[in-house]
């Protein structure tokens, strides 16, 4: 009884349960917990950055062929394209059959001020973005928690540091031991892990209140479909052509899926997620570099929903789009979507940036989504976690560093 109560997956249900009821009993005490959330994730991401460069670092370093490093960012951005689209393509098909936003009432709806997205998605511009991935200073993308500038810095580093032959091998012996030092505070971190659920949720719940999920309960519902048929479905189809079975890797992550659903970010997930990989059979250097790189381009749930919630509404304003209009929107959205990487209301900004790219459906409008899209993150979230956790275990078998032997143990000692 004393192992299953201090089982973090036990702990953090349970956390998830009283934040729940907490935030559904007392509203303004739900509210007042936001800061145990907050500062939850803040600690995560306090180490996150470190936690990539070395791990990106010493992988690079402790291989002998640097085109394995290229190799394995071409095999990854391939399929990180091919499966995003195939998400967005899903979305479009689902809530196209399903059709949530007819008959909705609009003036029943909660609407909330969206100017803040307007402006940033009318500033947002892909050709920034990519710019955006060399840092003006290392210091500064570290500082800023920049992931996509922290794995362009490391890379080059551990190239760097490769070239340097047995001359730099002191250096990998003191960054392999500051590495250990950093995943032991992340151990330390995940302590308080149940502590930040319970605020966090407790927060969305007296926030939003359940209330709120009625007038768009459809949309809720449908998104949380299409999600667990693109996780089942799509993700469990490439799992079974590689050699690997869906369920088994469920159940192996299950604690990083449960920290997710509490706390509503991925990012909280992240340095657990790249230790559990490599214990599951993956090779370092592909964990290292896969992993960040999908948290800003592989973000197959972000990309349902964003379909699904453009066409919701379409629906809603009364607006038929053509086949060619929706498949436009496809491939404007196969862009914006890779725009808003690591941004603060990232999936408003992109909606917000893909209608005025149209000019078909009032931008305004998503102020329709606030009260709900609370709700669905958590959603996007957990389907983004393993859509990483699964593109890392296709590119480690493609590559041929997968270690069958390590997974078997991995998942006996769960």
């Amino acid at each position: 009884m004393k192992r299953f109560a201090s089982n973090l997956t036990v702990q953090v249900l349970a956390a998830i349960a009283l934040g729940v009821l907490l935030g559904a009993v007392d509203p303004e005490l739900g509210k007042a917990m936001r800061p145990l959330g907050d500062t939850f994730v803040k600690l995560v991401r306090m180490v996150i950055g470190p936690i990539i460069f070395l791990t990106i670092v010493l992988g690079i370093a402790n291989m002998l062929d640097l085109t394995k490093v290229g190799r394995v960012g071409g095999k990854a951005f391939l399929y990180f394209e091919i499966v995003t689209t195939i998400a967005l393509a899903i979305g479009l098909v689902i809530v196209n059959v399903t059709r949530p936003g007819d008959g909705v009432d609009v003036s029943a709806l909660t609407k909330g001020d969206v100017s803040q997205y307007m402006k940033a998605g009318d500033g947002m511009k892909f050709a920034d973005f990519v710019s955006n991935i060399v840092p003006a200073s290392i210091v500064d993308a570290f500082a800023k928690g920049e992931i996509l500038q922290i794995v362009f810095f490391a890379v080059l580093f551990g190239v760097a540091l490769t070239a340097l032959g047995t001359a730099g091998k002191p250096l990998v012996d003191v960054l392999d031991r500051t590495s250990e030092v950093f995943f032991r505070i992340v151990a330390l971190v995940m302590k308080v892990a149940p502590i930040g659920a319970f605020g966090a949720m407790a927060f969305t719940i007296g926030s939003f209140g359940l209330r709120t999920l009625i007038p768009l309960g459809r949309l809720l519902l449908d998104v949380y479909l299409t999600m667990a048929v693109f996780i089942f479905v799509v993700l469990g189809l490439i799992c079974r052509a590689y050699g690997f079975r869906l369920l088994e890797f469920l159940r192996y992550i299950r604690e990083e899926i449960l920290l997710v659903l509490g706390t509503s970010s991925s990012e909280a997930a992240l340095p657990r997620m790249l230790a559990k990989m490599e214990r599951y059979g993956c090779d370092r250097t592909v964990v290292g570099l896969v992993i960040p790189a999908g948290y800003s381009f592989n973000l197959d749930g972000t990309s349902i929903y964003l379909s699904m919630a453009t066409i919701f509404l379409a629906q809603v304003n009364g607006i038929e789009l053509s086949v060619s209009q929706q498949i436009s929107i496809l491939f404007v959205l196969m862009v914006t979507s890779k725009g808003a990487a690591g941004v603060t209301g990232s999936g408003f900004i992109v909606l917000a940036s893909t209608l005025s790219a149209m000019k078909v459906i009032p931008v305004e409008s998503i102020a329709l989504l606030l009260g709900v899209d609370r709700f669905m993150s958590e959603a996007r979230a957990i389907t983004n976690l393993i859509g990483n956790g699964v593109a890392t275990l296709v590119i480690s078998r493609s590559e041929g560093a997968f270690d069958d032997d390590k997974r078997r143990a991995a998942i006996a000692a769960i």
